[in-house]
């Protein structure tokens, strides 16, 4: 009889369980050895010739591996990235063994720690948003964008009116939204900033017409603490600000004293990056930071990488390649790639011809890690997200 031999992949150490299960190990076995079956890659920037030399001694002694600069051995160079590869047994180890070294490497051993806990992802739960409930871990969530703006890149002008606005939002109900996000300031590439008043009186009409008579969350997509606080006083449920923070240092404070959810987008008006993720990574962990000393739940932290915001096409399409790396933060991840100018030039098409290219991000984003995806035609994508939980597992199939 011939030899069967084929490979297997594990994302985690759930999956890498199941599959020593398969194989017949008991319990106690399978527990073992599923630490020993899920490989990492972490790298680690700015570490000392001293760090980096007892990094790849201790990995090395593990039966792991650790690459540094070539001028680390005789401390010719002042910093060095270390990039460790190992089993989650190794760093379990190597952790253990930092904890009681000097240099700071009980500080490293915390951070690998970290990142290795939110690479494995974290467990369901119910995201409370002021008495409405969305389940976040257990398949893609799908939010409907409500632009109730004239000049927004894809559907200006449309939702202008708060009666057609409340429409669109009752129709993407029924297309399967899981959220409805409103927003009331174009921000695509060149925009006009809005006034504050003008602002205001686009979105609190549609905000009270929706808050109180939808079955889903209404999200408030604004940086401004006066609109945050007008829309959540209104009833709004989540608030959704593209500059997490930065536009207004209020905005901590006011979503804090409602306890409502709150995405957090990454922004900046570059392009420069010392290394995409690593640059996300050092961002949101600085403004998750000031959302937590501000008071807000860390449950009720979601992230956004920004996609087509302060990235080029081509680092707009290493975010989805990578966004699975983001998984390290330990928090649900959102992103909208919806008709955005990044597939209108890789295909070379107009924002309303630009829907299956859409899918394509959207089933990649779904599969790199996705929790949320953000998009104008709900009804499409919903069967791209459904589709994409399937064939992740994520979705029962019963006796199809």
């Amino acid at each position: 009889m011939k030899v069967k031999a084929y490979p297997v992949q594990v994302k985690n150490r759930e999956e890498a369980f199941k599959l020593i299960a398969s194989v017949g190990a008991d319990e106690a076995g399978c527990q073992y050895m599923s630490l020993k079956a899920v490989h990492r890659l972490i790298l680690l920037e700015g570490m000392t010739p001293a760090q980096a030399n007892i990094l790849k001694q201790e990995m090395l002694g593990k039966g792991g591996e650790a690459a540094v600069a070539y001028g680390v051995v005789n401390c010719s160079v002042p910093k060095t990235k270390v990039l460790l590869m190992g089993t989650l047994r190794q760093y379990q180890a190597l952790a253990d063994k930092l904890e009681h070294q000097p240099f700071g490497l009980a500080e490293v051993a915390a951070r690998v720690k970290e990142v290795l806990a939110g690479l494995e992802g974290f467990s369901p739960y119910d995201l409370n948003c002021r008495g409405k409930r969305l389940r976040l871990g257990e398949r893609a969530l799908v939010m409907g964008i409500l632009n109730v703006t004239p000049d927004s890149f894809s559907d200006g002008g449309l939702y202008l009116d708060p009666g057609r606005a409340e429409e669109r939002a009752w129709e993407m109900v029924e297309e399967g939204a899981d959220i409805i996000d409103v927003g009331g300031e174009s921000t695509r590439p060149g925009h006009t900033p809005v006034p504050l008043e003008e602002e205001i009186s686009r979105v609190i009409p549609v905000v009270k017409r929706l808050a109180g008579e939808l079955p889903v969350p209404l999200s408030v997509d604004t940086s401004r603490s006066e609109v945050a606080g007008l829309a959540l006083e209104a009833g709004a449920h989540i608030i959704n600000d593209q500059w997490a923070f930065q536009r207004d240092p209020k905005m901590a404070q006011t979503v804090a004293s409602y306890g409502v959810p709150v995405i957090l987008m990454h922004n900046q008006r570059h392009t420069e990056y010392a290394d995409l993720i690593g640059d996300l990574v050092e961002y949101f962990e600085e403004r998750v930071g000031a959302a937590l000393k501000a008071g807000i739940k860390k449950e009720n932290i979601i992230l956004d990488p920004g996609f087509g915001f302060g990235k080029t096409p081509a680092q707009n399409t290493e975010l989805l390649r990578r966004l699975g790396e983001l998984r390290c933060l330990g928090r649900p991840l959102l992103i909208g790639t919806s008709r955005k100018s990044t597939i209108g030039k890789v295909l070379d098409l107009p924002v309303d011809k630009r829907q299956y290219g859409t899918a394509a991000t959207v089933a990649l984003a779904v599969a790199g890690g996705a929790d949320i995806v953000r998009v104008h035609d709900v009804a499409e994508m919903c069967q791209v997200a459904k589709m994409t939980d399937a064939i992740l597992g994520r979705v029962p199939l019963g006796d199809i």
